[in-house]
């Protein structure tokens, strides 16, 4: 009986992992109650030691001493605040101005605006809730096609999940063991080809359908300049005058930052897009206040009100993405820079007050404490399952799989797609992925990789039925009733939950779509991460050279007898000189291989190039 218990209990953990979590108890303390439940069968039936749990404490607390984890409630509180100060009404009322006009205008507009939303908050119910409240009943009242106006929205909104600083991101970075900027640098292509890819979707239904998109009617367009013009004219010559100034940027990126930074290798692309797009951004800013400050009449409401409103966001996103792309900070520090930058932009906006910092505050503190014991639970649940070696016993489930790689990458996206119908994203990134990541080693398979491609299918979790969590942020605020408009005094139909579920399919299969095509070519990930380039031997010594205070090798072995190289490359500060003789001060034994006479033994070179004493791994020095 003992032996049939160890031959079947890493599947009976997984039952009673599933069986607690359809109990609906809390997932942080299903997996601990399961960890520490079958870690102490383990120890009845013989599996591992009594000791086994005496390490647990020393998890724990290196979990709370994981500073990548803080980046979690920086952002957290940066989308919070953004999102009550109004950043989002101003947005969507202004390029919904914008692209207005045109069939399909709003729709586009909302898939920008959630764009935007998600580079700056990160939070995809903040981005559903907000959207649904203004851009939906705009929508109805002018005759959308309800799925495809539900779609947009929630599909919109949930671009929080892969296009940086994604919060989800930062969870697999840390459970994949790389490095967050490299996760968020080759995430960056993929999020901006799935927005392209809305994109296309809604024109081409504008196209084939105009009749399910209606543009908005003139009566409806705020911003018309006073001769009638719509203001349209103006705002295609101040962007073009900023796309020119954001590529004049682009063709001297490089050189900038070697002189700045003395880099040898060339910039990276997402790097240089996003300082092209801050300095675009200013140009056009710096514009439009001189329009306003000199009372020019050059640009119209229409330019101006989109230079004020979109301004500021851009460069929000180049105070979180920009430092940490151009290496000035970590992913932590860029979340709480972006965290600073919410608080001014809200002060600036006159909206910050002491209670929605209050809120703000609980809300992060409640999502980071939500991670935080899930995060300890998986632990728990994941220090027994290797004690059983249950990674074994995952890696042999996967080792009869065809196609090596691909076929690995196939299964796994499918598994993950279908447990996005049932369970949380939390729930999957801290469970899922860490029996996957032995294999996927083995597989030899790039972890930046495989994390978007988790990312991306990931997302899907928020608009599958019945659990996805846009579905239902859509459900609580759009109207189940028919209502009186209170602009047109018509009558509006209600929207149906059927409906909202049909609108998601359309972008469910662009994001599956999406997940093939990262698999077929991984260099849409992986071509976007800094290599690491060996620098040439004689460029660095040409550059050591260049420091104020270095001594080299060969200046070294010229120095005057008698005179010691210190910490920093000159002479001992405090160090204390060696005698003449051979002998150390203090009565300490003779140094081995030092001349009687005095005069100057060999130069000894220590590990790491540094000499015997020296600090810091500097240049040999001669021993006396």
């Amino acid at each position: 009986m003992i032996e049939f218990l160890i031959s079947i209990f890493v599947p009976l953990m997984f039952l009673g992992l599933i069986f607690f979590l359809l109990t609906g108890f809390p997932v942080g303390f299903a997996l601990s109650a399961v960890g520490l439940l079958f870690g102490l069968l383990g120890m009845e039936l013989g599996l591992f030691p009594a000791t086994l749990f005496q390490a647990l404490p020393l998890r724990v607390f290196g979990i709370m001493q994981n500073e990548i984890l803080l980046a979690i409630p920086f952002f957290t509180l940066m989308g919070i605040i953004l999102e009550r100060s109004g950043m989002a009404e101003d947005l969507l009322e202004t390029v919904g101005q914008v692209f207005g006009p045109l069939h399909g205008g709003l729709a586009v507009a909302v898939v920008l605006v959630g764009a935007l939303m998600a580079a700056t908050t990160g939070v995809v119910a903040a981005a559903v809730i907000s959207m649904g409240l203004i851009s939906l009943p705009i929508m109805l009242r002018y005759g959308y096609n309800r799925p495809i106006a539900t779609g947009t929205i929630t599909a919109s909104g949930t671009l929080a999940q892969v296009l940086p600083p994604s919060l989800v991101l930062i969870v697999l970075a840390d459970q994949l063991g790389v490095s967050v900027g490299d996760m968020y640098a080759g995430a960056m292509l993929p999020a901006l080809m799935l927005i392209g890819l809305y994109l296309a979707f809604v024109i081409g239904i504008a196209i084939v359908k105009p009749q399910w998109m209606p543009p908005l009617p003139r009566e409806a367009r705020i911003y018309n300049e006073p001769n009638g013009s719509s203001g349209h004219r103006s705002l295609i010559v101040l962007m073009a005058l900023a796309t020119l100034a954001g590529y004049a940027w682009a063709q001297v990126h490089n050189q900038m930052m070697h002189r700045w930074f003395e880099r040898i290798a060339d910039a990276p692309a997402d790097e240089t897009f996003i300082m092209s797009m801050l300095v675009g951004a200013l140009v056009a800013l710096v514009l439009a206040l001189a329009n306003k400050g000199l009372r020019l009449g050059l640009i119209s409401r229409l330019a101006e009100r989109v230079t004020f409103v979109l301004i500021p966001p851009l460069v929000l996103i180049f105070l979180v993405l920009g430092t940490i792309f151009l290496g000035i900070a970590t992913p932590t520090e860029g979340g709480a820079m972006g965290a600073v930058g919410a608080l001014i932009m809200s002060l600036a906006r006159k909206r910050l007050s002491f209670g929605l910092l209050k809120q703000a505050l609980e809300n992060s503190a409640r999502l980071a404490i939500f991670v935080m014991f899930i995060l300890i639970g998986s632990t728990v649940f994941g220090f027994t399952f290797n004690a059983a070696d249950g990674h074994l016993w995952v890696k042999d489930l996967f080792d009869g799989l065809p196609g090596g790689q691909i076929g690995f990458l196939l299964v796994v996206n499918l598994l993950v797609f279908l447990l996005g119908f049932f369970i949380d994203f939390f729930e999957i990134a801290f469970i899922v992925v860490p029996l996957l990541l032995p294999v996927a080693k083995m597989l030899d398979i790039n972890l930046v990789w495989f994390g978007v491609i988790l990312a991306m299918n990931l997302q899907t979790s928020f608009l599958t039925p019945p659990f996805g969590f846009a579905l239902f942020y859509l459900r609580s605020v759009a109207p189940r009733n028919d209502y009186l408009d209170s602009v047109t005094k018509k009558r509006v139909g209600g929207v149906t939950t059927e409906q909202i579920y049909k609108g998601s399919i359309a972008f469910v299969l662009m994001q599956v779509l999406m997940v093939g095509v990262l698999i077929s070519y991984p260099t849409l990930i992986t071509g976007q991460i800094e290599q690491v380039e060996l620098a040439d031997e004689a460029e660095v010594q040409r550059r050591l050279q260049q420091i104020p205070g270095f001594h080299g090798a060969g200046e070294a072995a010229n120095q005057e007898p008698g005179q010691e190289q210190g910490q920093w490359g000159g002479p001992g500060m405090w160090d204390e000189p060696a005698p003449a003789d051979g002998a150390p001060a203090d009565g300490a034994p003779p140094v081995e291989g030092a001349p009687a006479d005095g005069g100057a033994a060999p130069a000894t070179p220590a590990s790491g190039g540094g000499a015997p004493g020296a600090a810091g791994g500097g240049p040999a020095a001669p021993v006396r």
